[in-house]
């Protein structure tokens, strides 16, 4: 279909009734952006030069009607409106196509460079504070730009091209910029075939979970171990956690491949010897969900685990996200025992006033400090300071990422007492783990006989 025939099918209704402008912002609409742009391209179409559509898009405007109000909502979008029309530049055109999402047509950018520097401009205007009355409110934005006719000659594949585009800065953070290009429209298409497949390895029980040791660092004995899912895949190979993650958190699925893997790793976890424990990672996803504590503890009462055998890892900017919803859901945990632990510490955007008012456990320093920590005294001296306030604290820290002994040396010698990382153990399956949990017996009791010979 051409972009004349979309137009075609868009005004086969009665004229008098379609209308072109979008009530509360008085900006053209989504009927308006496609008439603009259909022109557009007529005009070019003998000797098609380039020009440029993108859509802007508020991070986290939900919130702000659900804190303040949809009038204070609405106000906040007019003036987005007013701030895009004003600084639009020469031939320029924008749209409302959404309720926070705005589109526009830049005849005079004709490559990525050029929708780069609209769009690094774009985003600092709109990054000024709001003004709603009696308060003033910070936003960001994020934006998607397509060029004609390289993203596409007609509306919907421009529109659809900008929107990929848009997705990938969503997924890259807050008040990114993205031009579409053939390699990003690649990735997209390989995140969905990951994501089918996922999907139905999720119900065919085929994502495992490995489990790496947490060791004592005066001995190495074994404490307990961290549950990590492996997926690898008949068609597409072995596919890293850091890839199907984030892609199960961003597609709405995480809640089923994170239980799935909860059930496997504490139905494996309650044939360990008692002292061991379990520790897994709860999802963003899971932080912000107030059923999480009740569903965790279906799932290990189900299995039959300890809930004071479980140990769940939280990373900093998962309980930024909604620090209310999160604080409520680690305090139902620890109420049943289970514990709770801060992972990647000192990565994240919290306070250290977050430490006090959240019930933790333990604390996690991330491996960028430790791997440094034999190297670069200012790694060094944060590292050292991380286990004084903890102590202050009466929090426990596992240092992770530990390869070499310097390192674990160092750890014991400013009084770190736990870890885990390659020197003491990379992640394997349940049978491995059960066999190191068997070897580490042997040793225990081997050593209780030569104590209680005297040899």
């Amino acid at each position: 279909m051409t972009i004349e025939d979309e137009m075609t099918d868009v005004l086969s209704v009665n004229p008098k009734t379609v209308s072109y402008t979008d009530p509360m912002t008085g900006l053209g609409n989504r009927r308006r952006l496609m008439d603009k742009i259909r022109k557009l391209a007529s005009e070019r179409a003998d000797d098609p030069a380039p020009f440029t559509i993108g859509i802007a898009n508020i991070d986290g405007f939900k919130p702000i009607n659900d804190l303040f109000g949809h009038a204070a909502g609405d106000e906040i979008l007019c003036q987005v409106a007013h701030r895009l029309r004003a600084c639009l530049p020469d031939g320029g055109f924008v749209a409302r196509i959404e309720s926070d999402e705005f589109a526009f047509i830049l005849p005079l950018v004709f490559e990525k460079k050029g929708a780069e520097k609209i769009g690094r401009m774009f985003k600092d205007v709109l990054s000024a504070p709001y003004d709603l009355g009696d308060r003033n409110v910070r936003l960001s934005a994020s934006f998607g730009f397509a060029v004609y006719p390289f993203a596409g000659e007609q509306f919907a594949e421009l529109l659809k091209s900008a929107d990929t585009a848009l997705y990938r800065s969503k997924r890259r953070g807050r008040g990114q910029i993205t031009v579409y290009s053939e390699e990003i429209a690649e990735e997209m298409r390989r995140g969905t075939q990951i994501e089918q497949a996922l999907r139905r390895a999720i119900i065919a029980d085929e994502v495992a979970v490995h489990f790496q040791p947490i060791v004592d660092l005066s001995d190495g004995s074994i404490q307990g171990f961290e549950a990590l899912a492996r997926w690898t895949d008949k068609e597409l190979g072995f596919i890293s956690p850091a890839d199907f993650i984030p892609l199960a958190e961003e597609r709405g699925f995480i809640d089923s491949l994170t239980e799935t893997l909860l059930k496997m790793a504490a139905e494996t976890a309650k044939h360990w010897p008692s002292d061991l424990f379990l520790s897994f990672n709860l999802s963003s996803a899971q932080l912000i969900d107030p059923a999480t504590a009740f569903n965790v503890l279906s799932i290990i009462n189900r299995v039959g685990l300890d809930p004071r055998r479980l140990e769940l890892e939280i990373t900093e900017t998962a309980m930024m996200s909604d620090p209310e919803v999160a604080a409520k859901v680690v305090t139902e945990l620890t109420s049943v025992g289970i514990r709770v632990s801060l992972d990647d510490f000192g990565t994240g955007q919290s306070s250290l006033g977050r430490l006090r008012d959240f019930a933790f456990n333990k604390v996690k320093i991330d491996r960028s400090f430790v791997s440094e920590i034999t190297i670069d005294k200012p790694a060094e001296h944060i590292v050292r300071a991380i286990l004084a306030m903890c102590e202050g604290l009466d929090l426990k820290v596992i240092a992770e990422g530990i390869e070499t002994e310097e390192q674990a040396a160092k750890l014991r010698e400013l009084g770190c007492k736990s870890g885990q990382g390659w020197l003491y153990g990379k992640a394997v399956d349940a049978a491995t783990t059960f066999s190191l949990i068997e070897a580490q017996r042997k040793i225990t009791a081997e050593a209780a006989r030569g104590f209680a010979t005297g040899s």
